[in-house]
C-alpha cells in the first residue's frame, strides 16, 4: 500500500509539474507574439513619422512624393513600407462640384444616368435646407426601407457615404481610396491625383491623363520635379519583422509647422490594420 501511494504521488506530481510547464510555455509564447507586434507597431509608426518629416524636407531632391509610390526604410530588423498619398489629388465628399463626383462615379463604372442621380443624392445629403426649419427632404430613402433622411449637413465620415441611397459595399470599396474630406477643393489636383480622381476631373481626356502619367513617370527620380505637394496626407506603413510579424498603421495627418503653440501636425485620422 505504502509504494502504491508513493507511485500515485509521484503520478500526480508529474502531472501537476508537466500541467505547469506547459502553462509557463504558453504563457512565454503569448509573452513572445505581444513583444513582437508591439516592436512591428512602432515601426511602423516610426515609419509614419519618417514620412512625415519627408513630405516636408527643405532639401527638393530630398523630398517625398504623395502620389502614392513606395518607400521602403530598416527600422531595427523591420522592414518599413510607406506610402503617402496628397489629400488635394482625391475628391472631397463635401467640396466636390456635382461633375467631380458624376465623372468619379463614370470613372468607376456606374452608367451615365445612375451616376448623375447618384451625385444629386451625394450633394443633397451635404446641402443644409434653403432656410430655418425647411422641410428636411428624405424623398426615397422611406420607399427604400432606410429609417433615416440625409443629414443636411457635412459629411462627418467617408464611411457615411455608405448610407447615401444608391451607394453599393462594392462601389463604396471601389470609391473609398479615392475619397477625403480634408482638401476643401472642388476638384482634384491633377499632378497629384489618384487614378479616378484624375478621371473625375471635369474636360479631363483619355490623352491628357496619358501625358500627366507619364510625367510623373518621368520624375520618379527627381522629386524636385514634382509639383503640388500639400499639407495633408494619407499615408499607409507596414512593418514586419524578421520572424513575419507585421502591423499596419493608416493615418491621414495634416502638416502645421506655422503654429509656435504645438506640435508641427495634426493627426485627423487613425487606423491600425488595413479593415476599415
Amino acid at each position: 500500500m505504502a509504494l502504491l501511494l508513493v507511485l500515485w504521488a509521484c503520478a500526480l506530481l508529474a502531472v501537476l509539474l508537466g500541467g505547469y510547464a506547459a502553462a509557463v510555455h504558453t504563457e512565454a509564447v503569448l509573452a513572445r507574439n505581444q513583444l513582437a507586434r508591439a516592436r512591428a507597431h512602432y515601426a511602423a509608426e516610426a515609419g509614419l513619422m519618417r514620412a512625415l518629416r519627408g513630405l516636408h524636407d527643405v532639401r527638393p531632391k530630398q523630398r517625398w512624393v504623395g502620389d502614392g509610390r513606395l518607400y521602403t526604410l530598416r527600422y531595427g530588423d523591420a522592414e518599413v513600407h510607406v506610402r503617402a498619398v496628397d489629400e488635394a489629388g482625391k475628391v472631397d465628399l463635401n467640396s466636390a462640384s456635382p461633375d467631380v463626383l458624376q465623372g468619379l462615379f463614370r470613372a468607376a463604372g456606374v452608367a451615365q444616368a445612375d451616376a448623375r442621380l447618384l451625385a444629386a443624392r451625394v450633394v443633397a445629403w451635404r446641402t443644409r435646407p434653403a432656410y430655418e426649419g425647411a422641410a428636411v427632404d428624405g424623398t426615397g430613402y422611406a420607399a427604400a426601407g432606410r429609417d433615416y433622411t440625409p443629414r443636411h449637413g457635412p459629411f462627418a465620415s467617408i464611411e457615411e457615404l455608405q448610407m447615401v441611397l444608391g451607394m453599393t459595399p462594392t462601389l463604396y470599396g471601389t470609391l473609398a481610396p479615392h475619397l477625403t474630406l480634408w482638401s476643401g477643393q472642388s476638384s482634384p489636383n491633377p499632378n497629384v491625383a489618384t487614378s479616378l480622381a484624375l478621371a473625375a476631373i471635369p474636360g479631363m481626356t483619355a490623352r491628357r491623363m496619358q501625358e500627366i502619367v507619364a510625367a510623373r513617370q518621368r520624375n520618379m527620380d527627381d522629386p524636385s520635379l514634382s509639383i503640388g505637394t500639400g499639407v495633408t496626407h494619407s499615408l499607409r506603413s507596414q512593418a514586419t519583422l524578421a520572424d513575419g510579424t507585421r502591423a499596419v498603421l493608416r493615418a491621414t495627418i495634416r502638416w502645421q509647422a506655422a503654429r509656435i503653440d504645438g506640435q508641427p501636425y495634426a493627426v485627423l485620422r487613425w487606423q491600425e490594420g488595413d479593415q476599415e
